[in-house]
């Protein structure tokens, strides 16, 4: 729905922290009508120290209480921020973008052509995602007994895990999906019919003439055997002591973690995997609904990151944010409208944390990075966030510019993570 960056990332300085409630005066007095009073008060805020403070010439930032447990997880260097992160094909900042002297992305602003382009550099209709390209990547290495669970969605159909020879894998909060027809004995008051449909969907392939009947029943066949496989594997798992809160995305993340831990049975060392959450794109009612938001990312992310270091994997884990977009510095009454880059959230135990990467423009209108409205230009290209997320996950140079081809446009990756991290 597109997070606003401006009321994640908030100034703390005094000067920068007054320009800010100066330009957000309806939203900061719906933060003063919550019950418990506003936690946007500055004396609330949550401090951030950043280990590299001197880059940016006094400005101070701080997080809001709903997101404390990535507040310590920051100060304690297992989380860090980079800020302005958007879809780009080139360098821009304003005057280009006025001008038309840079090239900008296609259909900006959009929710579902800006998902498409945070995840496959195109708007909607793209048939490849990085995630995917990524994943190919570990396929073609055979870093995977079973290539079939290099990429995973906890969330459906994304174009971000296709790739040439990956797909994403669909797993549920409770495990695989199973065909109920084969699954529940008694179907209809019959004890034989799940066995005849089991016969009928697992039909040997080469029984078949036609060749997309051939393909179909090829891939019921390896759909059921995997998903047994995983139910069996996820079955033999013990229990976890790390607590996930009960949001969706919590329990999206549980069940990444739960088939992390079934990682030796099911013969995978590299994989991606996607989940998502919605409600961002707060037009209206803002500061009840991301304090709502906030708490549920927070918590979600916190328990992940416990339950990897329960695993003894934090440092082969590592999370990170993406969304639609930011949003505009100026309010429409108690809400705001679409943006376009925002800061994101990297975690994991590899992580150089405790910094802010990238930038976090001033909270003013007009200045260099601004497109109108304090609407952001990205000082950092999604190619450069996800070249360094390769980086770590394996990939040599040649294999990032083949995965990322933009990223020759740009300087190159973020310096995320700590030095002989990857995995």
């Amino acid at each position: 729905g597109g997070m606003d960056c401006h009321d994640t990332v908030l100034p703390f300085d005094d000067t920068s922290y007054n320009q800010y409630t100066a330009l957000r005066r309806t939203l900061i007095n719906e933060y003063n009508g919550l019950q418990g009073g506003s936690s946007r008060t500055q004396a609330r805020l949550l401090a951030l120290t950043p280990s590299n403070a001197a880059n940016f010439g006094g400005r101070q930032f701080a997080l809001g209480e709903a997101l404390a447990p990535l507040h310590q997880l920051f100060a304690s260097g297992q989380a860090a921020i980079v800020g302005n992160v958007g879809p780009l094909i080139e360098p821009l900042n304003r005057t280009q973008w006025r001008n038309g002297g840079a090239r900008a992305p296609d259909r900006l602003f959009s929710h579902n052509d800006q998902q498409s382009t945070w995840m496959a550099a195109a708007p909607e209709g793209a048939r490849f995602g990085w995630g995917g390209r990524l994943a190919d990547m570990a396929i073609a290495s055979r870093a995977n007994t079973n290539a079939s669970f290099t990429a995973v969605s906890v969330s459906g159909n994304t174009v971000y895990l296709n790739g040439q020879e990956a797909t994403g894998f669909s797993l549920g909060l409770n495990g695989p999906a199973s065909i109920r027809a084969i699954d529940r004995p008694g179907l209809y008051n019959s004890q034989a019919l799940p066995g005849q449909i089991a016969d009928l969907v697992q039909d040997a392939p080469n029984a078949r003439v036609n060749l997309f009947e051939r393909d179909v029943a090829t891939i019921h066949r390896q759909s059921i055997t995997l998903n047994r496989d995983l139910e069996a594997a996820l079955a033999a798992q013990a229990p976890f002591t790390t607590v996930f809160p009960g949001s969706g995305l919590a329990q999206q993340l549980q069940a990444v973690a739960r088939m992390i831990a079934a990682r030796s049975t099911l013969g995978v060392s590299r994989q991606i995997y996607f989940v998502s959450t919605g409600g961002y794109d707060t037009h209206s009612s803002q500061a009840p609904t991301l304090t709502g938001l906030h708490t549920a990312l927070a918590g979600a992310m916190r328990a992940f990151y416990d339950a990897t270091v329960e695993l003894g994997v934090s440092n082969d884990v590592t999370a990170f944010t993406a969304s639609d977009f930011g949003r505009t510095l100026a309010v429409n009454g108690d809400g705001t409208d679409h943006g376009w880059g925002a800061h994101h959230f990297v975690v994991g135990g590899a992580v150089n944390g405790n910094r802010i990467l990238g930038d976090i423009p001033p909270p003013v209108i007009d200045h260099a990075q601004d497109s109108g409205s304090g609407r952001l230009i990205p000082n950092v290209s999604v190619e450069q966030f996800a070249a360094s997320l390769a980086a770590w996950f394996g990939l040599t140079s040649s294999e990032i510019q083949a995965a990322l081809p933009n990223i020759g446009n740009f300087s190159g990756p973020l310096d995320l993570f700590n030095a002989s991290s990857s995995v």
